[in-house]
């Protein structure tokens, strides 16, 4: 059987931080955008997109973000957050969050960010450029 880290080549390790946790003592709904925020750049990071974008040129933006709760998360643990991307389109894609509970050893939240690349100069949508196609590609589920 595969592992969860096999199974999400690239991935981030996440710390529960006390603060993430609210008054009813588990992680607050809203810190898991976050979550999904570090492991988007760290994807992001890790397939060199920083390198081809600029403040004024084409680089991605969010246009919806959708998070399903499965299980309470509570301090302390470590997340495993994995991504994959799907609905790859000529100038949007979709990736896919999948959260792993070391301390429950099991996947309790999973969602999805529509990104869309965006022309900052024009203030318009932009196609994807070849070279981040490429590397979206190579990590597309169908």
């Amino acid at each position: 059987m595969q592992t969860f880290k096999d199974q999400h080549p690239i991935h981030t390790d996440i710390t529960v931080a006390w603060a993430d946790m609210d008054a009813l003592q588990h992680v607050n709904n809203v810190v898991y955008l976050r979550y999904f925020e570090i492991a988007r750049i760290d994807f992001l990071n890790k397939i060199n997109l920083f390198d081809t974008i600029s403040p004024n040129g084409v680089g991605p933006v969010i246009s919806e973000n959708n998070v399903r709760y499965k299980r309470p998360v509570t301090f302390p643990d470590t997340l495993t957050v994995g991504v994959t991307i799907t609905d790859l389109k000529t100038d949007r894609f979709t990736m896919n969050y999948t959260v792993y509970s070391h301390a429950q050893k099991a996947i309790t939240t999973t969602g999805a960010s529509k990104v869309v690349m965006f022309d900052f100069t024009t203030g318009q949508k932009a196609p994807i450029s070849e070279p981040l196609l490429s590397a979206l590609i190579s990590h597309a589920q169908n």
